[in-house]
């Protein structure tokens, strides 16, 4: 199956409105669970650290306020 990006967004744009709505909701939980896939992966490597310890450190210079 080799389906181009142009194929897929036709066939999306051609669903029924019952079909569209499982599409997006299962894209949701795919984009999701890739998000958090990368950002585990992203923290493991160490790729996170220095924006981490930026922080911290901001947070306590005083730089920081509660949400």
């Amino acid at each position: 199956m080799s389906n181009t990006v142009e194929e897929i967004e036709k066939a999306i744009a051609r669903l029924p409105r019952e079909q569209l709505k499982v599409f997006r909701a299962w894209y949701e939980k795919f984009d999701s669970d890739a998000w958090d896939q990368q950002m585990e992966e992203d923290a493991h490597s160490g790729k996170l650290d220095t924006l981490a310890q930026s922080a911290i450190a901001d947070h306590q210079a005083g730089r920081s306020k509660k949400l």
